[in-house]
């Protein structure tokens, strides 16, 4: 049974940065496509970042060349660099683990954290 526990989020003025990470347990095995989602208010979960076991990534264009998501699989971790952050990245953040692909969509995951905020202004 896989775990995750997120940390890191908090708030900052539009422009910073911040480092988000993934604690997980339970895995038989390194052999899970890792991602990151976000959740704000009113609005439909997003995929802003997946790594697959040998560290290739896909980002939305929302986030490309701002977002760097990154594994340590000795230490099950995952990490979510987040750089020039704009008021429009608020939103609850989430870890996701699953073994159907490397992809952007929810339904392709099915372990998830119970999510970090991170609010810019």
């Amino acid at each position: 049974h896989v775990q995750l526990v997120e940390s890191g989020g908090g708030s900052v003025q539009a422009g910073g940065s911040l480092r988000l990470s993934c604690e997980g347990s339970g895995f038989t095995d390194s052999n899970y496509f890792m991602a990151w989602f976000r959740q704000a208010p009113g609005k439909e979960r997003e995929g802003v970042a997946t790594v697959n076991l040998i560290g290739s990534t896909r980002y939305p264009d929302s986030v490309k060349g701002r977002f760097t998501i990154s594994r340590d699989n000795q230490k099950n971790t995952l990490y979510l660099q987040m750089n020039n952050l704009k008021p429009e990245d608020t939103a609850m953040y989430y870890c996701a683990a699953g073994r159907y692909g490397m992809a952007l969509t929810d339904y392709n995951y099915n372990s998830w954290g119970q999510g970090t905020q991170v609010t810019v202004s």
